[in-house]
């Protein structure tokens, strides 16, 4: 013990003199000068973490939703692989997955994975969505473009049920009303769809707005009041395309998902 506190000693002894060396230079600093180089340090501190937050990976999750028959299940495919897979029967769990769009298969470049997620659109399945919104980095709202008019009102409620959900209006995320099947010469046009979906989420706000706040079920209420509706009156960005999954036009789709999770 005692060799050892002899050590101490002598490190102590050579220690001392570097310490009042260092206390003496700080003394002799100027306090403004002192005070502005603490400054820096916690500046320097304080940025670094702004940086190492902005650098967080942004959510790579595109959801597909939409009444059922619309088509989203053929379009998963074809933004997987590239096939229709004609034949497909209507889901009674989400079908999901990470991969590179198959348009993007050939690029030498190196390409991030978007992760899809086809949601059912049965109406008992739709509070999945909740699960998934959250992470969400855009949705695409899948309208069938041939039988719009007979399911006209039944997207829209859906649709208005989406654009007031507090995840979708605080976290801003964008929707594409994606217009289907737009292959067949009967098919209406997005901007026909997008007026009618329009008329008749304006009567949908007017008959909820008449419901006691208690039977509300939306989270948020959607337009300008006394005005009529309209997609650009929405906190979130909505836009209006046009696709056909089975003859794999998709641009618009693919697009989409390019503009809000990054190659």
């Amino acid at each position: 013990m005692d060799e050892i506190e002899q050590w101490k000693a002598k490190i102590q002894e050579l220690v001392d003199p570097f310490q009042q060396k260092i206390q003496q230079k700080i003394q002799n600093i100027p306090d403004i000068q002192l005070y502005t180089a603490v400054a820096i340090i916690f500046l320097t501190l304080i940025l670094s973490v702004i940086v190492r937050l902005s650098k967080k990976k942004k959510s790579n999750t595109i959801i597909l939703a939409g009444l059922s028959g619309s088509g989203k299940t053929v379009l998963f495919y074809q933004l997987q692989d590239g096939s229709s897979h004609q034949g497909t029967v209507t889901s009674m769990e989400p079908n999901e997955g990470t991969f590179v769009l198959h348009s993007e298969l050939n690029k030498k470049v190196k390409i991030r994975p978007v992760h899809i997620v086809d949601l059912p659109g049965h109406s008992r399945l739709r509070p999945k969505l909740d699960d998934y919104l959250p992470q969400s980095a855009g949705l695409v709202f899948v309208v069938d473009a041939l039988e719009f008019l007979s399911t006209c009102r039944a997207a829209a409620e859906y649709l208005y049920d989406i654009l007031t959900k507090a995840t979708v209006v605080k976290k801003k995320v964008p929707v594409l009303i994606l217009c289907n099947k737009t292959e067949k010469v009967t098919a209406h046009s997005k901007e026909f769809i997008r007026k009618q979906l329009e008329k008749e989420i304006d009567k949908q706000r007017a008959s909820r707005t008449a419901i006691s706040d208690a039977d509300i079920s939306s989270e948020y209420t959607l337009g300008v009041p006394g005005q009529p509706f309209q997609f650009s009156q929405c906190t979130n960005e909505v836009t209006v395309g046009e696709a056909s999954g089975l003859t794999d036009e998709i641009s618009q789709v693919e697009q989409f998902i390019r503009e809000h999770v990054k190659p």
